[in-house]
C-alpha cells in the first residue's frame, strides 16, 4: 500500500469554503463518537460558516454522532434557529452555550462541548485539572472554570455573559458539574484541545484511583513544559490530517 502524500501546512489566512467546513465538522462528530466522547444525541459541536452574517453549522437533533454527514449538518442563526429547510428538529436550547462563545470570541470558529465520564468527574472536583502528566501540563493556565447555574437555557441571558467572561481568551473550559468545552480557530484546533483535555481528565482519574499520594512537578517546570508545546493558528493540523485519512478509509460516508 503506497504511503499517503505528506500533508501541506495550511495557510492560516485562507478562508475555508462552506463545503470544507462541513466536511471538517462532520469528521469531528464521527471522531468524537469513535473515541467514546458522546452523550447519546445530546451535546453539540458547532462551526461558524465563512462569509457575512452569523451563520453556524450544528447537528440535527436526534441523530447519533456516528450518523452525522457533511450534508446533514444544519445551518442555524446565532439563536440556534434553522436558516434552511430540514426534516430534523434543531435544539436551540442546546446551542445556548455555543452561541454565547461564538458571539463573544471572534476567534471561536469552532466550539465543542462534551459530557464525558472523565470530563464530568473532573468537573466535580474542587481542584480542577491537575498537572499530573506531560499531557496534562499543556493545559496549565489554558483551562477556564465556569460555575454551575443549572441547565444552560435561553431564559438565562446573563449566564451567557458570565460564561464568556469566565472563558476569557482561553481555549478550554471546565463547566462545573456539567462537562468540558473547547474553542478553536479551526475544527482541527478545537478537536485537538478536546481530545487531549479528555485524555488529561482520564489520566487524572486513573492516578487518583490508585490510592497512592500524587506527585506533581514544581511550578517552574510546569510552566516551561507548557510553553514548549507552543500555540498558533495551525494548532492540531498535523494529527487532523491523519485522522481525516483514517475516516476516509473507514467511514468515507462522513463526506456525503
Amino acid at each position: 500500500m503506497p504511503l499517503p502524500p505528506p500533508p501541506i501546512r495550511p495557510d492560516p489566512d485562507r478562508t475555508p469554503t462552506e463545503r470544507e467546513v462541513r466536511e471538517d465538522l462532520a469528521a469531528a462528530y464521527r471522531l468524537v463518537a469513535l473515541f467514546g466522547m458522546t452523550d447519546l444525541v445530546f451535546t453539540h459541536l458547532s462551526a461558524r460558516l465563512p462569509g457575512e452574517g452569523h451563520r453556524f453549522l450544528v447537528n440535527p437533533y436526534g441523530m447519533l454522532f456516528e450518523e452525522i454527514t457533511a450534508s446533514s449538518l444544519v445551518v442555524v442563526d446565532a439563536d440556534g434557529e434553522p436558516m434552511q429547510e430540514t426534516a430534523w428538529p434543531v435544539n436551540p436550547a442546546g446551542f445556548v452555550i455555543h452561541s454565547a462563545v461564538h458571539r463573544g470570541r471572534d476567534d471561536a470558529m469552532c466550539v465543542m462541548h462534551t459530557h464525558t465520564l472523565a470530563g464530568m468527574a473532573v468537573a466535580a472536583q474542587t481542584g480542577g485539572l491537575l498537572p499530573l502528566n506531560q499531557m496534562s501540563i499543556e493545559f496549565d493556565g489554558r483551562v477556564a472554570i465556569h460555575d454551575y447555574e443549572g441547565i444552560a437555557a435561553d431564559d438565562n441571558l446573563s449566564e451567557r455573559e458570565r460564561l464568556v467572561r469566565d472563558l476569557g481568551d482561553k481555549p478550554c473550559m471546565i463547566l462545573r458539574h456539567h462537562g468540558t468545552l473547547t474553542v478553536g480557530r479551526t475544527v482541527a484546533e478545537a478537536f485537538y484541545w478536546m481530545y487531549y483535555l479528555e485524555q488529561a481528565c482520564r489520566i487524572q482519574l486513573a492516578a487518583q484511583s490508585s490510592g497512592v499520594p500524587l506527585s506533581m512537578p514544581p511550578a517552574p517546570v510546569v510552566r516551561r513544559a507548557r510553553d514548549q508545546f507552543g500555540e498558533g493558528p495551525t494548532k492540531g493540523w498535523l494529527p487532523w490530517q491523519a485522522l481525516r485519512r483514517k475516516l476516509d478509509r473507514e467511514q468515507p460516508d462522513y463526506r456525503a
